[in-house]
């Protein structure tokens, strides 16, 4: 039995257009209705045809959904709750893709009371964007991780588990709060940075762009891969996650000062104590089975 039989997903970009080829392929009987605030883009989808249908709003593509997932930035939930809120059915569940987690539970469930808000996280995705990009493996082997408000109904909770591990995802549950502290160590994080020195090789007089694009080696190219990832849904992510992000921004630059300090006293043993030791953190990664030693993964 499938856990949800309508589905309606808003926002067409990356993760929400791979979303719908990824229930297109693994529960094809799934009445599947999709929006995007841009007409272009819904235009661009109906073409593909990786929906039923292609709604003009998104108050249109939820009636009679049984599965509401959000795939907006997540500055945007707030002015989407509330245009779909009069349109949801009884026992609706509502979630969402974003990678932060508590803003999200917080302006979900005061837009929408009485309805089942469940947000999630598939932590996957490329620095591509649109409905073009979209790919149906994007989530096979992944984690997607599920947090529940308090007192959610747990009968919804494991329709919607079932759901993303029929899409090849494995299933985490977390709290919200720890959730946005974990994605500020792994994923916002290295984001700032990436844009940080992206930014600061643009900004350099003394080396011109065709030799910064000219000899950039496996490490300013995977940055700026990280750095070409979506502008709006990152400033949204910083916005919203603030506080988690600047706590490890501050123990990121204790931990830069220090490394500075080793470089200038020719501190050989601290330096190579730390590549040791964040070595040994890439060797985990690959034996978790989230990367690969192949070149060029992912790409």
């Amino acid at each position: 039995m499938l856990p949800f039989a309508r589905v309606a997903i808003i926002g067409m970009g990356l993760i929400g257009s791979s979303l719908a080829r990824a229930v297109r392929e693994a529960m094809p009987t799934v009445q599947l209705t999709v929006s995007d605030a841009s007409a272009a883009v819904r235009e661009r989808v109906a073409e593909l045809g990786i929906a039923d249908d292609v709604a003009d709003n998104a108050g249109a593509a939820v009636v009679d959904a049984d599965l509401v997932i959000l795939c907006v930035p997540v500055g945007a939930m707030a002015e989407v709750a509330a245009e779909i809120g009069p349109e949801l059915a009884p026992d609706t569940v509502v979630s969402d893709v974003g990678s932060v987690k508590e803003s999200v539970a917080r302006v979900l469930g005061a837009a929408l009371p009485g309805v089942h808000v469940i947000p999630a996280h598939p932590v996957a995705g490329t620095e591509k964007s649109g409905p073009d990009a979209g790919f149906s493996s994007l989530f096979k082997g992944r984690w997607c991780i599920i947090t529940p408000p308090p007192r959610a109904d747990e009968v919804m909770v494991e329709r919607l588990s079932e759901f993303w591990r029929r899409l090849g995802s494995k299933v985490d549950l977390m709290d919200a709060p720890h959730h946005d502290r974990v994605l500020a160590v792994t994923s916002h994080l290295p984001h700032l940075i990436a844009y940080s020195i992206v930014g600061t090789a643009s900004d350099l007089e003394e080396v011109t762009k065709s030799e910064v694009i000219k000899y950039s080696a496996g490490g300013f190219r995977d940055f700026t891969r990280i750095a070409a990832s979506d502008p709006v849904m990152w400033r949204d992510v910083f916005l919203n996650n603030r506080e988690a992000v600047l706590e490890l921004l501050g123990r990121f630059t204790e931990d830069l000062v220090a490394l500075q300090r080793a470089i200038r006293w020719s501190d050989g043993d601290a330096l190579e104590s730390l590549f040791t030791r964040t070595r040994a953190i890439r060797r985990s990664i690959i034996d978790e089975g989230q990367d690969t030693e192949k070149p060029d993964f992912g790409r």
